[in-house]
Formats: structure tokens, sequence, C-alpha cells
């Protein structure tokens, strides 16, 4: 994934705009902070703050270890046996005979074929361990092939972009039993855009278009998948031409939101939206002169504030 730039007047501010530019929660990105604002007179604030963020790349699970450890003061059987006994009195010649027999009668090959079961469990185990050791170290190899001599990541190949992509989102569109064609690109600006046009694909799209914003995501974890830590661009998905529709009424709804705050000079607090309708009204007013946006609040509660500059 590649890296997005963003500036505003405080940190905080700027790390939401490359959140919302990037469409991942705070806990799913690498953040750098460039450049932090610096104090002036008075307490006015110089400067503004730089920030740059991606994706984070997603790391392979940790190797499960498998094998069993005995507890301490485990033995087996003739061992344990062998302690018992010694704890024992002494006593006459037949009780010795007896014990004696019993021991023998434990350590026969029925008894030993018994303990087969707990062995090859953890012959099991081990090679199970082995097998995931192997497939990690293999995983970090592609990884490690995948960069060049500068250390960074390589590019996914544009084509096989568009084809995983595809290819999970035509799965889907089968699975739900839809009727409807599936078609991406990936345009100059990085946006590796995809979209399933068809009818009655309401259920892909979802109130507010928060199914469409979930299988979006879904859409960027399989290509990041066989991605196996080469750069991918950033997937935008469009169903029935939905999130166009709603990003037209948007800018419009802001348009007229914006000409409000310059007119009265006063902020205005919009209803609480999703990451990607933010970023729709971020990037629109980041456009107009003496005016500035903020995020404020909690998910799912979270809205946007626009104000004077």
């Amino acid at each position: 994934m590649e890296w997005v730039e963003t500036s505003a007047k405080t940190v905080d501010s700027a790390t939401e705009l490359a959140l919302d530019e990037l469409g991942v929660a705070e806990a799913d990105a690498e953040i750098q902070v460039l450049e932090e604002p610096k104090p002036g007179l008075f307490g006015r604030v110089r400067g503004s703050a730089r920030v740059k963020a991606r994706v984070a790349p997603r790391t392979p699970r940790p190797k499960q270890d498998g094998r069993r450890r005995r507890g301490k003061g485990q033995d087996s059987g003739s061992g344990a046996d062998k302690s018992v006994s010694g704890d024992r009195p002494e006593s006459s010649d037949g009780q010795r005979k007896s014990d004696d027999q019993k021991s023998r009668t434990k350590a026969s090959p029925k008894t030993s074929a018994k303990d087969e079961g707990p062995k090859a469990d953890r012959k099991d185990a081990a090679n199970q361990a082995a097998g995931s050791s192997a497939k990690n170290e293999k995983s970090r190899g592609a990884r490690n092939h995948n960069k060049n001599d500068n250390g960074e990541r390589e590019m996914m190949p544009g084509d096989e972009q568009v084809q995983v992509g595809c290819a999970f989102l035509q799965g889907l569109v089968d699975a739900f039993g839809l009727n409807a064609e599936v078609d991406g690109e990936l345009r100059e600006d990085g946006i590796l855009a995809f979209e399933v046009r068809g009818e009655g694909l309401g259920l892909l799209i979802g109130p507010g278009l928060g199914t469409l914003d979930s299988v979006q995501e879904v859409c960027r974890n399989a290509i990041q998948h066989v991605a196996e830590g080469r750069e991918y661009g950033k997937v935008r998905l469009d169903v029935a031409g939905a999130r166009s529709d709603r990003t037209a009424a948007l800018e419009e709804f802001t348009k007229a939101e914006s000409a409000s705050v310059i007119d009265s000079g006063e902020e205005v607090i919009l209803e609480p939206m999703s990451r990607m309708d933010r970023k729709v009204v971020h990037d629109l007013v980041a456009g107009l002169d003496d005016l500035d946006t903020e995020s404020v609040g909690e998910e799912p509660r979270r809205r946007i504030v626009i104000r004077p500059a």
C-alpha cells in the first residue's frame, strides 16, 4: 500500500485526514509524523502538522508449538511403580514375590501399547509444528523476495491486481445467486476501481452503503493476501452506481453547508458519517478557501465540523 501524506493544524487532525483517505481504522494503519506545528507568540501556533500513513502490512501468524511438555516430576509407568514400591515397608518373601509379579504385569507389552497413543499424538503435533514453521519460512522468503535493492516493496502487476479483485467479487456475486457483471481497472491515480453492475444488488449495498464498504474491505484483504508483501492500489468498489450517486449528492450537500459557514462565520456540525463519506467531505472542503474541517466523536457516531479557517 502506498503512503499518503496529509497536513492540518494539529497532528491529530492530520492523522484523521490520512485515516479517512485510507479508509481504515487507526489500529490498521502505520502512521509517521513528518512535521509538528511550532509554538509562537501569545500562544499562537506557527506552521502546520504533516503526517504520512499507509495500511499496515499484515504479519504472519506466530508459529504454534505443538510439542507437549511433560510436567515436572512425571515419569514413565515403570518409574512410578519403582517409587511407590520403594516407599513400601519390607514384608515377607511371599508379599515381595506378589509385588514383583504386579510390577512385571504393569511393565508388560500390553501396557506399553497403551502408551503409543500419547506418543503418536506428540509425533503428529511435532510434524504439524514443523510444517507450520516451513510455511512461515516460505512466506517470509516470498516477502523478502518482493523487495528491491533499496529494501522497498515491489509493485504488484496491475493486471494481477485487477484479476484477483474481479475473481473475488465474481465469486461473491455467484455465491449470492445474483446476476451481475464485475469490471475493474487500475487508474493512473493509483485507485484500483471495481464496479458490479446488474439488477437487484441491494443486498451488496446495505443501509448507508454499510454492506458495500464491508465488501470493499474484504476485497482489499483478498488482494493483500495474494500480494504477499507487494504494493497494490487503493481499492474502491461501486455497486450499481450507488457510491457514485451518494458521492454526488454528498458533494452538493457539502457545498451548501460550506457556503453557509462562509456567510455566517459560524461552524457547522454535520450528522454522523461513515469513514468513506467523511473523506468526501474532507477532500471537497480542502479545495475551498478560508474553511477547515475536523472529525470529532467516536465511531459509529463520528462526525465532521466545518468551520472558518
